[in-house]
């Protein structure tokens, strides 16, 4: 019996399409253990100054220069598709690309999922010209649709929710090929964790309101002046602090930690977050697509803060519409709401019921499911 083979292309600008693929990959294998499933990070397969470019450059310019990067990404969404300039940087992907394109070669992969838009646009135009023969499917990832995620001949859709279902349709993506199944996240958030245990492993009391504060996989902000201050309000909590690869972060906090014994607990990168976030009674976090649809599977109430111009500011709106999430605006604000939400402990219970019920954890098994439900094209090698 031949394996079937699922390709998962990713993009490793920002965490979260990584997330998204290594998610898909698990319920890949859940689903059906004699899958062959592999997931590339695209630019690992690009010119070295391409990478550069696309990763490095975009980090950088979110942080240092917030509004120029608003306005390329507003003007970017709003570019016609067949214009000069975006026939010119469509030409600059793909001749950047040859080594991506002979590793999904080696691979021949049966069907391709994206969870960024880079490489769905990369294999539009081989599916035009005829040179791949594989559905390739495409995943997004925020609670936004941008105009670079739609393009021809993509097999199907993944939306995050009905809003972005309806915005797909609106970009002429038909709607037997949009499945509304949400952002995908690793089977953990969709399994029933105990608060008791999850807390007691960590040293923590699990009767004492608690709080999470999430720094992202980089651990970006001055989330130790952020702990020091959240800890001198008066409410009685917890404070769990994640500094993801921040090592300066992470002894700062532990210094602060014996300052304060019994209300702090800092961690680096973990891999446990489902399990960190069933001891939470409230999240405070960058609105990055997949920390809040974890956040969401778990049924967790959320503060939002700093988020990226563009996809970022769209979740943080979503979120609150939703009634969700509070947005801080700068540090006194967020004090201001962490310590409304533990006075008002009814207001918590009633965003902990909208998001539960918000929350899409089991995404990522229905995404497989309906690939490997799709009836595929004529048999025919992936490459020629």
């Amino acid at each position: 019996m031949v394996r079937k083979k699922i390709l998962l292309l990713s993009v490793s600008a920002g965490a979260g399409h990584k997330r998204a693929a290594e998610a898909l990959h698990a319920a890949a294998l859940l689903h059906d253990a004699a899958l062959d499933v592999c997931h590339l990070d695209v630019m690992q397969f690009v010119t070295a100054g391409f990478r550069k470019i696309y990763t490095d450059w975009y980090i950088r310019l979110v942080n240092k220069a917030p509004s120029l990067w608003a306005y390329l990404y507003q003007i970017s969404n709003e570019a016609q598709a067949d214009g000069k300039m975006e026939r010119l940087r469509r030409s600059i992907e793909h001749l950047n690309a040859r080594p991506l394109l002979k590793e999904i070669a080696a691979f021949a992969p049966d069907v391709i999922i994206c969870t960024h838009f880079l490489p769905a646009e990369i294999l539009s135009r081989l599916l035009l010209k005829k040179k791949l023969h594989c559905p390739v499917w495409v995943q997004v990832t925020d609670f936004d649709l941008h105009r670079m995620w739609v393009h021809e001949r993509m097999a199907g859709y993944f939306a995050p929710n009905e809003e972005i279902a309806d915005r797909m349709r609106q970009q002429g993506i038909l709607p037997s090929n949009i499945h509304l199944t949400g952002i995908p996240v690793m089977p953990a958030f969709g399994e029933p964790a105990n608060r008791f245990a999850c807390a007691r492993g960590y040293g923590l009391r699990p009767e004492q309101a608690t709080v999470l504060l999430m720094g992202g996989g980089s651990g970006i902000g001055g989330l130790e002046q952020l702990a020091e201050r959240l800890l001198q309000l008066d409410e009685a909590f917890q404070l769990i602090v994640l500094t993801g690869s921040n090592t300066r972060a992470l002894d700062a906090l532990r210094e602060l930690a014996e300052r304060i014994p019994g209300r702090l607990l800092p961690l680096g990168y973990t891999d446990q977050v489902q399990r960190l976030m069933a001891c939470a009674d409230l999240v405070i976090t960058k609105p990055g697509g997949l920390t809040t649809a974890e956040c969401l599977a778990m049924g967790l109430p959320m503060i939002v803060n700093s988020p990226i111009r563009g996809q970022e500011e769209r979740n943080a709106e979503f979120l609150m519409e939703q009634g969700v999430a509070l947005k801080a605006y700068d540090d006194m604000s967020l004090l201001y709401r962490v310590r409304y939400l533990l006075q008002h402990p009814q207001q918590l219970q009633q965003m902990r019921a909208r998001a539960r019920a918000l929350g899409k954890p089991h995404a990522a098994a229905q995404a497989i499911q309906r690939v490997l439900q799709t009836p595929p094209p004529a048999p025919v090698r992936a490459f020629h």
